[in-house]
C-alpha cells in the first residue's frame, strides 16, 4: 500500500536566478535539436521551420499555463499536484507518473544519442558501453545537492548557448561570403531552402508528420515548472524563464536550422550522426565538426541531467501526496530525494539493453513513445489550468499575477493542437507504436491507482495559494476613510 510520507521533509531552495535562467535556455537545446532534427528535416524538408514555429507557439502557451499555476502554487510536485488539486487525485496520479515515464523514456533517448555522438570519435566501441558509463557518472553528481545540479546545468547551458550563437554567426558568414560545400557542386546559400523539391517537398502531409519529432524536441521544457519548489524566488524567476520561450524557439530552432539547411541541401542529411556535425564536416571544416560533436555531447549530458532531476522531483511530490511509495519522499542530508535518483539509474540501465539489442531502431521508437508521454502531460497541464481558472472565477479569488494571454482562446486552440499531434502519432507507421504503448501505460496506471492508493492519497491535493489577496474594505472602514479625509481638508474645501 502506498501511504503519505509522514516525514515533513522539504527540498532545499538552492536554485537561484542564474541557475533557472540558464536551465530555461538549456532546456531548448538538447537531443531533439542536435540529433532528432535530422528526422524532422527528412520528413518535411525546409518546411520543418514552420513546424517548429507552430509547435513552439503551442509550447509557449503550455508554459504560460504552467507558469501561472507555478507562481500561484510553487510546490515540488508541480503539475502532478496541480492535476490532483483541480482535476482530482486520479488525474494527479496519472499525470505525475506519466511525467516520470516521459523523463525515463526521454533519458533513454538522450543516452542513446550520446552513444551515437561518441561513435563519431570511437566507431569501433559498442554504444552500450558509453551509455553505461554516463548513467553512473550523472547519477553520482545528482546525489550531491541541488546546487551542484544547478551549477552543472548553468555551465552545460552556457556551452550550448555560446556554441549555437557561434554556429549561427559562422554559418551566416559563410552564406554572405560564399562557400562551396563540395557535395555535387552545391553551393551554400538561401536558395537551398527552395531548390531541392521546393520549400515543402513532401507536401502538407510531410509537414504534419514532422510534428511527431518536433514536439519531442520540446519535451522536458516543462521542467522549469518543477523548479518552483526549489527556486529562491519563484514569483520572479518563473515568469522570467517562461517568457523567454518564444525567443529560444526562434533563435535555437528556426534560425539555427534555417542556417543549417542553407549551408547544405536538406536531402543530404542522413541522420547517421548529428546533422550539425555532418554538415560542418561536408563543408571541409573538420575542426568545427569535432568542436560541434563535443558541444552535442555536452547537450546530451545536460539533457540526461535534467531528466533525472525532473523525474526525481515529481516522484518526491507523488510520495508526499500518497501516490508513490513513501521511500521516494526521503531526502538526504544535502536536501536531495536520493531514492528517486537510484530509481532513475535503474530505469536508464534499460537503455543499455536496448542499445545492445536494437542499435539501429532504438532512437525513433523511444522518441515516439516519449512524444506521446510529453503531449499527454501537456494536455493535463492545460486541463488543470482551465479548471484552476474556473475555480478562481467561481470563488472570486484574487486574479493571477502571471496570467496566460488571450484566455480562454489560447488554451482551447492549444488543446486542439495537442490532440492533433496524438492523431499524427497514431497514423504514422513509424510512430504508431507510441499510441499502443501509451494506451497500455495509462490503463496500467488506472489499475495501479485502484489497487494500491489508499487513505489521503484518495483526496485532492491541498495547495497553498501564494497570490496576494485582493484588499477588502468594509463599510465601517469606508466611512472612517471618508471622515478622516473630511477632517483633514482645509476650511471651505471639499473632501471629494
Amino acid at each position: 500500500m502506498w501511504v503519505r510520507n509522514a516525514m515533513h521533509n522539504a527540498l532545499n531552495r538552492g536554485l537561484n536566478v542564474r541557475h533557472i535562467r540558464f536551465m530555461a535556455l538549456g532546456s531548448a537545446i538538447g537531443t531533439g535539436l542536435f540529433y532528432g532534427s535530422a528526422s524532422a528535416i527528412q520528413k518535411a524538408g525546409p518546411a520543418v521551420l514552420l513546424a517548429y514555429i507552430i509547435g513552439g507557439a503551442a509550447v509557449f502557451f503550455v508554459m504560460r499555463a504552467l507558469g501561472e499555476m507555478a507562481v500561484r502554487h510553487p510546490v515540488s510536485g508541480s503539475f502532478g499536484q496541480y492535476a490532483s488539486r483541480y482535476l482530482g487525485p486520479l488525474a494527479g496520479f496519472v499525470t505525475g507518473w506519466t511525467y516520470v515515464f516521459e523523463m525515463a523514456i526521454v533519458a533513454i533517448a538522450d543516452v542513446t544519442a550520446f552513444s551515437i555522438y561518441m561513435g563519431f570519435w570511437f566507431p569501433a566501441v559498442p554504444g552500450w558501453i558509453w551509455v553505461l558509463s554516463i548513467i553512473f557518472f550523472l547519477a553520482a553528481l545528482n546525489l550531491l545537492s541541488v546546487k551542484v545540479f544547478g551549477e552543472m546545468e548553468f555551465w552545460f547551458s552556457l556551452i550550448k548557448v555560446v556554441a549555437i550563437i557561434a554556429m549561427i554567426a559562422g554559418g551566416v558568414a559563410i552564406l554572405v561570403f560564399g562557400f562551396s560545400t563540395g557535395a555535387e557542386g552545391s553551393a551554400a546559400g538561401l536558395g537551398n531552402l527552395t531548390a531541392h523539391g521546393g520549400f515543402m517537398p513532401n507536401g502538407f502531409g510531410g509537414l504534419l508528420a514532422a510534428f511527431a519529432v518536433v514536439m519531442f524536441a520540446f519535451g522536458g521544457i516543462e521542467t522549469i515548472g518543477v523548479t518552483a519548489g526549489e527556486a529562491a524566488n519563484p514569483a520572479t524567476v518563473i515568469p522570467q524563464a517562461v517568457n523567454t520561450v518564444p525567443v529560444r524557439v526562434l533563435l535555437f530552432y528556426v534560425l539555427t536550422l534555417g542556417v543549417l539547411m542553407s549551408l547544405s541541401p536538406w536531402d543530404q542529411i542522413t541522420g547517421a550522426t548529428s546533422p550539425f556535425v555532418q554538415i560542418f564536416s561536408t563543408l571541409g571544416i573538420p575542426a568545427a565538426a569535432h568542436i560541434l560533436n563535443a558541444v552535442v555531447i555536452t547537450a546530451a549530458l545536460s539533457a540526461v541531467n535534467s531528466d533525472i532531476f525532473g523525474a526525481g522531483r515529481i516522484l518526491f511530490g507523488l510520495a508526499q501526496q500518497g501516490h508513490a511509495p513513501a521511500v521516494f519522499g526521503r531526502i538526504s542530508r544535502t536536501g536531495v530525494p536520493w531514492m528517486t535518483v537510484v530509481m532513475m539509474t535503474g530505469v536508464l540501465l534499460v537503455g543499455v539493453v536496448l542499445n545492445a539489442v536494437l542499435p539501429e531502431n532504438v532512437f525513433l521508437i523511444i522518441a515516439s513513445i516519449a512524444t506521446f508521454a510529453t503531449v499527454w502531460v501537456w494536455i493535463m497541464i492545460l486541463a488543470s489550468h482551465v479548471a484552476m481558472k474556473r475555480d478562481i472565477a467561481r470563488k472570486g479569488l484574487a486574479p493571477s499575477s502571471f496570467p496566460i494571454p488571450f484566455w480562454p482562446a489560447t488554451s482551447i486552440a492549444t488543446l486542439a493542437f495537442m490532440a492533433l499531434v496524438l492523431v499524427i502519432l497514431g497514423t504514422d507507421e513509424h510512430t504508431s507504436v507510441a499510441l499502443w504503448v501509451g494506451g497500455v501505460w495509462l490503463v496500467l496506471l488506472v489499475i495501479a491507482y485502484k489497487l494500491w492508493v489508499r487513505g489521503e492519497g484518495l483526496e485532492r491535493a491541498v495547495l497553498a495559494d501564494e497570490t496576494a489577496p485582493l484588499p477588502v474594505v468594509s463599510a465601517a472602514d469606508d466611512d472612517a476613510l471618508v471622515s478622516g479625509a473630511s477632517a483633514g481638508a482645509p476650511s471651505g474645501a471639499s473632501a471629494g
